[in-house]
């Protein structure tokens, strides 16, 4: 077994990496999903055109508010625990080796919750785009993402907090 301490892109040993906590939400609408944590394994690998996180959802917590992306397609697969899949066709449990997938424009609002008693661990995936139009279709909120400016939203259009600016990725994008 190799030392990880001598690898070398593209290799990577995630144990290393940053662990970024939170969510860029409105403070008022950070709830359940401020606690989940993300490592950026995609930046770390150096990739440009999609990402790739490890989430970890700690027990009561969720990945974020229930939304859907105009051009993102968004990719999970349960790599311990279990969590729950709250879409437009209700709860879905799902465990170690199952995944979900959210194909950009169909707005299908969803997130992911850890509804049981361990952590669960999750590797996410989506395409990275310059710009992007975020709904959540159960909170007076939307995201307009624009190369440079993440700004959020009420559902009448009217900014939401500050322009996010040159933020890589905020709040559920990968």
């Amino acid at each position: 077994m190799a030392d990880s301490k001598s690898l070398q892109l593209p290799a990577i040993d995630p144990s290393g990496l940053e662990v970024h906590g939170g969510t860029f939400y409105p403070d008022e609408m950070k709830g359940r999903s401020e606690a989940r944590a993300k490592q950026r394994l995609g930046d770390a690998c150096g990739l440009t055109k999609f990402g790739v996180n490890k989430t970890v959802i700690p027990p009561g917590a969720s990945s974020a508010l229930r939304h859907w992306h105009q051009n993102e397609d968004e990719f999970i697969y349960v790599l311990e625990g279990e969590v729950t899949i709250v879409s437009d066709v209700g709860a879905q449990v799902l465990t170690p080796g199952m995944a979900a997938g959210f194909p950009a424009s169909k707005p299908d609002g969803h997130y992911y919750a850890n509804e049981g008693t361990e952590p669960a661990v999750v590797l996410e995936g989506g395409n990275r785009v310059s710009e992007d139009d975020v709904f959540y279709p159960d909170d007076d909120l939307m995201l307009k993402k624009r190369p440079g400016n993440h700004q959020y939203f009420n559902k009448a259009g009217e900014p939401l907090g500050d322009i996010v600016a040159n933020s890589p990725r905020p709040a559920g994008e990968k």
